[in-house]
C-alpha cells in the first residue's frame, strides 16, 4: 500500500481494527451489548492477546474483567477510522464491474456513499445503470473538486489504470480502491489499496493438491 502510515500505528494494526468492527456490528445486530478479547478473537481467529494489544494503541475501551460495551467500541472504532461521517466516492469504469459496485448496498450504513460513476466509452454515457446516469470522464475533475470528493473505486482495464489515476489525483483525490489487475504509481500522500480476486485465488491454490 501506498501512502503515509498513520502516525506511529504499525499499518497492519490498522488494516486488522475493520475486522474488529465488523465482528462488533454482527455482535451488536444479535442484541449483544457486552464482548470480550476472548470472544473476538474466537469469532476472528486472532489472539485476545494480539486484540488488546490493538486497541491499546488507541486508548482505554474496556476494563479488565467486564469486557467491552459494543456499543461504545463501535464508536470509538468508527471515529478512529473516520467512518463516523460519510464519504462521497466516485466510481470509474461502468463495465460490469463498476456497474456491480455502484449498486451494491453494503456501503451505505458503514460510511460511504456512490455519488458518481464515470466512463470514457460514448455507449455508456448518458446510460442509466441503477440509481446513476453515467457521467464522462472529462466531467470527472469538475466534478470530484465541486463536491469535494476524496475517494475513488478504479474498475477499468488494466492498461487504462495509469491514466484514469493520474486523472483522479489532479482532482485531488487522495484514496484509491483499485480493481484493475495493475500496480499504479501515485504521490505518498494517496493512499492506495488492490483488489484482485485472481492473486487471492492463486494464494489459495498453492495450498490445494494437483
Amino acid at each position: 500500500m501506498s501512502g503515509k502510515s498513520a502516525d506511529v500505528i504499525p499499518e497492519i494494526v490498522i488494516g486488522r481494527l475493520p475486522l474488529y468492527l465488523r465482528a462488533l456490528r454482527r455482535l451488536q445486530n444479535d442484541r449483544r451489548r457486552v464482548t470480550s478479547s476472548q470472544e473476538l478473537g474466537e469469532r476472528l481467529e486472532i489472539s485476545s492477546a494480539q486484540i488488546r494489544k490493538d486497541l491499546s494503541h488507541f486508548g482505554g475501551f474496556g476494563k479488565q474483567g467486564t469486557g467491552y460495551q459494543v456499543e461504545f467500541l463501535i464508536e470509538r472504532l468508527e471515529a478512529v477510522l473516520h467512518v463516523n461521517k460519510e464519504w462521497l466516492v466516485a466510481v470509474v469504469g461502468a463495465g460490469n464491474l463498476g456497474s456491480a459496485i455502484s449498486q451494491y448496498r453494503g456501503f451505505q450504513d458503514r460510511g460511504f456513499r456512490i455519488a458518481h460513476l464515470f466512463d470514457i466509452s460514448p455507449n455508456k454515457i448518458g446510460a442509466r445503470l441503477g440509481d446513476f446516469v453515467v457521467r464522462p470522464l472529462d466531467s470527472l475533475e469538475t466534478t470530484i473538486r465541486s463536491e469535494g470528493i476524496r475517494i475513488a473505486m478504479l474498475a477499468v482495464p488494466a492498461e487504462n489504470a495509469q491514466s484514469v489515476a493520474d486523472q483522479l489525483v489532479a482532482a485531488g483525490i487522495k484514496a484509491i480502491l483499485n480493481y484493475a489487475p495493475i500496480n499504479i504509481n501515485v504521490p505518498d500522500q494517496v493512499q492506495i489499496q488492490y483488489i484482485d480476486p485472481v492473486t487471492h485465488l492463486q494464494r489459495m491454490t498453492y495450498y490445494l493438491d494437483d
